[in-house]
């Protein structure tokens, strides 16, 4: 690959989340570096003790098939005869002492700035999340307060229904004591 046609871009689309970690595969490396993935994890064995598991692992069939990230071919040695290893942010990091090429100097600035931006835009991206969460439960609150009025201002209508049944209740009992009451004698001249 020419480092030219390399981008941030193109190395971020080759970054997968496996195991909770952000992580890119031998091949995917080997290819950015321009030798062969056999070569690359000869390189790695070497110097294995630079390479601890929080910076490198390797991949079970399970989450290879799972994450889809490799694909088996049917034809005669074209199918994964080795499970390919990921590689934390660490371990790119490690890889630039063990191969120490110009390239692969320049490659490794360009995946740490990769995985720098794919860091940023998870911390936006969890900001924004946080922002929803919070006018979310502010809503919530508005809707609560909202229907707390709604309910005060039924019971206010209630009760006052209830006094507007006790006042007309009150006034058919007079009429109907004012009609029981013997006839009144008229006042005035005769």
């Amino acid at each position: 690959m020419d480092n030219e046609i390399i981008t941030t871009e193109n190395i971020r689309a080759k970054i997968y989340e496996i195991r909770g970690q952000k992580v890119m595969l031998d091949r995917d490396l080997a290819a950015l570096y321009g030798v062969e993935t056999k070569a690359l994890n000869q390189a790695v064995k070497r110097n294995i003790e630079r390479f601890p598991s929080d910076f490198m692992f390797q991949l079970t069939k399970e989450e290879s098939i799972r994450s889809q990230i490799v694909t088996l071919k049917m034809e005669q040695g074209k199918h994964l005869k080795y499970m390919p290893y990921a590689f934390t942010e660490l371990g790119v990091a490690m890889l630039s002492s063990v191969l120490r090429s110009p390239l692969a100097i320049s490659i490794n600035i360009n995946i740490m700035r990769a995985f720098v931006e794919m860091r940023k835009y998870m911390a936006l991206r969890s900001e924004e999340s946080l922002q929803i969460e919070n006018l979310r439960l502010e809503l919530q609150s508005q809707r609560n307060y909202i229907e707390d009025i709604l309910r005060d201002q039924n019971d206010i209508n209630e009760e006052t229904a209830a006094q507007l049944e006790l006042i007309n209740e009150t006034l058919a009992e007079m009429q109907v004591s004012e009609r029981n009451k013997a006839p009144r004698k008229k006042i005035g001249f005769v």
